[in-house]
Formats: C-alpha cells, sequence, structure tokens
C-alpha cells in the first residue's frame, strides 16, 4: 500500500513537472536558452491570468494525423483554460488551438499568422494573390504576422534552426502579450514590442523592395508595350 502511494505521488508530480513545461514538446530546436525563455513566459501568463500557453515543435505527424487532430488530441491531456500553438516542421504548418473556444476572443490568431508582416506586405499580397475584394481585404486588414513572414526567409544549415526559434518565439510572445493585454495585466518577460517593431521595420524594407521591383515591372510592361504600338 505505502509503495502504491508512493508510485502515484511519484506519477502526479512527474505529470505536474511535465506540464508545468510550456514548450511542451521540441524535436526541432532543441536549444536549453530557448525552451527557458518559452517557459518564462509561460509561467508568468499563467500565474498573471490562468492560461496555459504551451508550444509544440515537431519534426513530422502521423502520415494520416492533422495537425488540428494533434492539437485537439493533446488538449484532451492539457485540459482548460489553454491555448496550442503547434509548428511542424516537414509540413512547414503553423496553428493555434483554444479551449475553450471563448479563449479565442483573447487574441487574434489570423493576425499571428498572417503572412504579411506590414502594411505594404499585404498590399502587395492582395494585389498579387486575392481573388475577390473580400480576400483583398482579409489580407490588408489581418496584416502584422509574427511567425509566417519569418519562416518564408531563405535560410541555410544552422540558420534555418535559429529561424524557427525567432518565428515561433515571437508568435509564442505575441500570443502571450495579447492573451495578458486581454486580461488588463503585462508579462515582463515576453518579447515587447521593440521586438516586433524591429521586424516590422525589417519587413518593411523587404516588402519596400519588392513593390519596387513589382512597380518597374508594370512600368517597364507599360511603355514597352506603348512604344510598340507607336512603331
Amino acid at each position: 500500500m505505502l509503495l502504491s502511494r508512493g508510485l502515484a505521488a511519484l506519477t502526479l508530480l512527474f505529470t505536474f513537472s511535465l506540464h508545468a513545461e510550456y514548450l511542451y514538446k521540441d524535436d526541432v530546436v532543441n536549444n536549453p536558452k530557448f525552451a527557458e525563455q518559452i517557459n518564462a513566459i509561460g509561467t508568468e501568463l499563467k500565474a498573471k491570468t490562468g492560461v496555459s500557453l504551451y508550444l509544440v515543435m515537431m519534426r513530422d505527424l502521423d502520415q494520416n494525423q492533422s495537425v488540428a487532430d494533434f492539437e485537439k488530441e493533446l488538449a484532451q491531456n492539457v485540459g482548460e483554460p489553454s491555448v496550442i500553438m503547434t509548428f511542424v516542421e516537414l509540413r512547414q504548418q503553423v496553428d493555434i488551438l483554444a479551449r475553450p473556444v471563448s479563449l479565442y476572443e483573447h487574441f487574434n490568431k489570423s493576425q499571428i499568422l498572417s503572412p504579411n508582416a506590414t502594411f505594404i506586405g499585404s498590399v502587395v499580397s492582395a494585389i498579387m494573390f486575392a481573388r475577390s475584394y473580400d480576400e483583398a481585404k482579409e489580407l490588408i486588414v489581418n496584416r502584422g504576422g509574427t511567425v509566417l513572414p519569418i519562416l518564408a526567409e531563405k535560410t541555410k544549415g544552422n540558420e534555418t534552426v535559429q529561424k524557427y526559434s525567432v518565428a515561433m518565439y515571437n508568435g509564442y510572445s505575441d500570443t502571450a502579450d495579447q492573451i495578458a493585454a486581454s486580461h488588463g495585466v503585462t508579462l515582463s518577460s515576453s518579447a515587447g514590442n521593440g521586438s516586433k517593431n524591429f521586424i516590422d521595420i525589417l519587413r518593411l524594407v523587404f516588402y519596400g523592395i519588392i513593390a519596387y521591383g513589382l512597380f518597374r515591372y508594370v512600368y517597364g510592361r507599360y511603355f514597352r508595350r506603348k512604344k510598340e504600338d507607336n512603331v
């Protein structure tokens, strides 16, 4: 009986320790400093709001398993209220699941996972990819992405792992900040607006170059056609 109680207590302690780690699973970055930063934000967010924000970084999932199915299964294990941010490297997919669903009101999922970090980038995307006015409007309104614009950057070797850590740290921090703000509190451990503003500046330059190239392309085609018509 004493042994059984000891094993039960050990199991409970292990389960609590596992769920206290807000970097719930990491098969990608494997950096102690990264884990420390994520867990610091998650611990402070939980203490101030009661919401658990988990980050899961998987190499891949089972062949027939979707990211949504994986998150729903995990949500049953961690309990509520909780938010799960999942990145699957080989699929290059990122998703955020909130339980209960009312938690979606505490952060802007579309903005966090937007492929565009800046207004200029969203306008360029709307011009190039939107198939309707509503799609164009959604792309422009839900700008300010803190994950996908970084993941889209081309990298090689060790830089790729660093890119993953930066992207997911920014997305996790952004989500935590928004949840905290909805509860009327701030987080001292998060990235804060300074990091996001710096990223916005970099993206502004990047998309500015794209916009300039697009302008020169359209301008060149227009005047070339005009010149040919005049010949």
